[in-house]
């Protein structure tokens, strides 16, 4: 089998790699394609094949493209897959059905029986549940020791609607300096830069912004995590770890949820103490979400898509779509038919 990892952020790395990896062990071919200019190519590792132009993708011909986004152009070769970039299902668009995919791989049974919903009213693409790669290596991950002091990630959003990080940064900085606490901030690729320098002018021995490329080391150390309406929420919760967010914009019941920055230092005072209805209220909501946590997501990905291709569906065509088909052939300047 030949694979394309269709991206255009810097985030689709740590999605993609664990579907690299066991392509790999499986005797597969895989290559990279970057869509924009918003990924680092210095990311990208020795060894890892990337092409440089559509027209490369267009003659490397691969049996299944992988994408982490929203759109894939219907010119490109394969079968169109679906993994997702993230859990944060409240935003705009999740469920939007774009007439890119020929299959959709859902996290759990909340994204499979909406997907399954949608399969059924369009016809034209499948729903498979396998979990997400991107938490294979936190599932497979050895045991992190305990902290000496408790450690607080905070995690936002970038989205200007939705982002906490210019409301609570002085109540952070407040409570960094008064109690025994180490934070720990990961920023979204996408945070406005502003934003963002305005928390490294805060930093101490106890608040640190952290460069660290990759969330899961991050998620596997910490204690607590706060943040807004955020997919990493969900990445969190899975550890069966608390989770406080400010003013998240549909709080569930895992989730400790402030609405003011005085109520913060409460709500994390309680976040770090043993809470076993809490603890039963995470299983529940992680249940339904991402249920299968043996960091064998890829696998069955990858099986899923070796079922679609030896053995085809009977589907509807997708709808051709030329508007947004001519828009993605002028972005990319691909004119061959």
């Amino acid at each position: 089998m030949r694979y394309l990892f269709y991206i255009s952020q810097n985030y689709s790395f740590e999605i993609l790699r664990p579907l690299q990896q066991e392509a790999y062990q499986r005797g597969d071919q895989c290559a990279w394609f970057i869509e924009g200019n918003e990924v680092n190519i210095s990311l990208f590792k020795e060894g890892e094949s990337r092409l440089k132009s559509i027209a490369e993708v267009v003659d490397y011909k691969p049996d299944a493209v992988f994408v982490p986004g929203n759109i894939v152009p219907a010119f490109v070769p394969g079968l169109k897959v679906a993994v997702f970039h993230g859990f944060e299902w409240k935003k705009k668009g999740h469920f939007r059905i774009r007439d890119c995919f020929d299959l959709y791989c859902t996290q759990g049974p909340f994204f499979t029986e909406r997907f399954d919903e949608l399969q059924k009213q369009y016809q034209h693409f499948m729903v498979k549940e396998t979990g997400w790669p991107k938490l294979d290596p936190l599932f497979s991950a050895p045991p992190v020791a305990p902290n000496a002091k408790p450690m607080i990630l905070y995690a936002p959003t970038f989205s200007p609607s939705f982002t906490s990080a210019e409301a609570l940064i002085d109540t952070i900085d407040e409570l960094s300096r008064k109690h025994d606490w180490q934070w720990i901030i990961k920023f979204h690729p996408k945070m406005d830069r502003d934003i963002e320098a305005r928390y490294r002018q805060r930093q101490h021995d106890k608040l640190t912004v952290t460069e660290e490329q990759s969330v899961i080391p991050l998620l596997l150390k910490a204690d607590v995590m706060l943040s807004d309406t955020s997919s990493v929420i969900t990445e969190f919760l899975l550890l069966n770890k608390p989770v406080v967010t400010f003013r998240n914009s549909q709080p569930e019941s895992p989730l400790m949820d402030v609405t003011a920055p005085e109520q913060l230092e409460s709500a994390l005072q309680s976040a770090l103490s043993e809470n076993t209805s809490l603890q039963q209220e995470i299983e529940q909501y992680t249940q339904k979400v991402h249920p299968s946590r043996d960091g064998k997501a890829s696998q069955r990905i990858l099986d899923a898509v070796a079922e679609q291709i030896n053995y085809p569906p009977a589907l509807k065509p997708k709808p051709r779509n030329l508007i947004r088909q001519f828009k993605m052939r002028k972005r990319l300047g691909y004119w061959q038919f």
